[in-house]
This record gives C-alpha cells, structure tokens and sequence, in this order.
C-alpha cells in the first residue's frame, strides 16, 4: 500500500511539474540561519531553519510545493524520493518547526538539513545544506 501511495505520488508530482504549476527548482532553497558554519556551541544549542520557494506545513497531509524539515547528524543529503527513517541520526519536524534546541555531546559534527514532502519523502539535495559544527 505504501509503495502504491509513493508511486501515485511521485506520478502526480511530475504531471504539475510538466504543466508549470511547481515553482522551478532554482528559487528554491534551504540554509541554516544559526549556527554558522564552524561555529563553535555549547549544547543544548539552538538550530534555525531557513527556507525559499516552499511552505512549511506538518507532516501527514501531501501539498504541492510543502513539506517539513529533517537534521540529518554525521550525513549527508538523503537522495530524492527516498523516505526519512527516523532514529538519534535523523530529527523531524513534522510538526512544521523552523527552530529546535539541539543536545550533543562534545564533539565535531556535521549537520545537514534536508527539507521533506509530508510523509517524509526527500527533495533531494537541491533542498539540503550542510555545515560543521563543534559541540564543547
């Protein structure tokens, strides 16, 4: 059934993306508004989202153009139309937040931020961003 649904998804997503009415990917994007890259915090530690060309809406429903963000611990981008698992080295915000207080233990880290549609499937890299942070 949740093959069924992705695929049925992923099918409606390429239709508007062929009849104009998703915003091209280029003014789309995600960053980090704090920390910076290379800072140095102490945790917990408080991480702002950033995000252009996307509505941020809770996990569940699918909207065109929507979806929530993820904190990716020690990794990279997820590939696009991959699911999001959810364990201590993937934080959701299905509940649409922009900001979280972060616990880490001391140490180098890096993080990555990868923006999903409401049943966690990946944009992709194009809607990722990664910086390096120290925990003291």
């Amino acid at each position: 059934m949740k093959r069924v649904l992705y695929v049925a998804l992923v099918g409606i997503a390429l239709a508007l993306g062929a009849c104009g009415q998703m915003e091209p990917a280029a003014s789309r994007s995600v960053w980090f508004v704090e920390p910076r890259d290379g800072a140095t915090v102490t945790s917990p530690f408080k991480v702002v989202f950033g995000i252009k060309g996307m509505a941020v809406e809770p996990a569940g429903e699918i909207k065109p153009d929507s979806g929530h963000h993820h904190l990716l611990i020690n990794l990279g981008p997820i590939a696009a139309g991959e699911v999001i698992p959810a364990d201590d080295t993937h934080l959701h915000f299905g509940k649409a937040q922009t900001e979280a207080e972060v616990k880490l233990p001391p140490g180098t880290y890096k993080l990555t931020m990868q923006f999903a549609n409401g049943a966690h499937v990946s944009y992709g890299p194009a809607m990722a961003a990664s910086i390096n942070v120290t925990v003291k």
